[in-house]
């Protein structure tokens, strides 16, 4: 990741701000509380609430450590400034036809934002690749692990 922009909108920097803040500011310290009462309990090699609390609290550490140089890294790109509103750029939501017939739409978005149930895809997958630059009415083609296929641009939302 470290080869590339970690391109974001201003939504999915939100969430990785509010995600950090869920877990440096609430959930740990509910975990240094229970790591140590449990702590006092005694022998800590037989104190199950202990060893949780503890790989609980190296868990957030090591997401909260990740979020830190997402955050940092990310370059905010703002899909409502965009003035060429006629080709796809990042942030753009695309309603395509595929070769089945099917009207597919998704938004183009940052790696830290994919979420295939909701449309979501990183600018950086082969679809987006396949639709960047593109124009309403243009067949671009996505290599897939089944071959090439065709996509039809059908809409351009931003």
């Amino acid at each position: 990741m470290a080869d590339r922009p970690n391109y974001i909108t201003p939504e999915g920097l939100l969430n990785l701000k509010g995600e950090k803040y869920q877990l440096w500011s609430i959930e740990r310290p509910k975990v240094v509380k229970v790591v140590t009462w449990a702590a006092g309990n005694g022998d800590r090699s037989e104190n199950a609430d202990y060893q949780y609390g503890k790989k609980r609290l190296r868990e957030i550490d090591r997401r909260v450590r990740f979020l830190t140089k997402r955050i940092e890294a990310a370059q905010v790109v703002n899909p409502q400034e965009q003035t060429n509103r006629d080709q796809v750029f990042f942030g753009a939501t695309v309603i395509y036809e595929n070769d089945r017939e099917e009207k597919v739409t998704v938004r183009i978005v940052g790696e830290d934002e994919v979420d295939s149930t909701k449309g979501l895809i990183s600018w950086i997958s082969p679809v987006a690749r396949a639709l960047i630059k593109g124009r309403v009415g243009d067949l671009v083609t996505v290599k897939t692990p089944k071959g090439e296929e065709e996509l039809e641009i059908l809409e351009i939302r931003y």
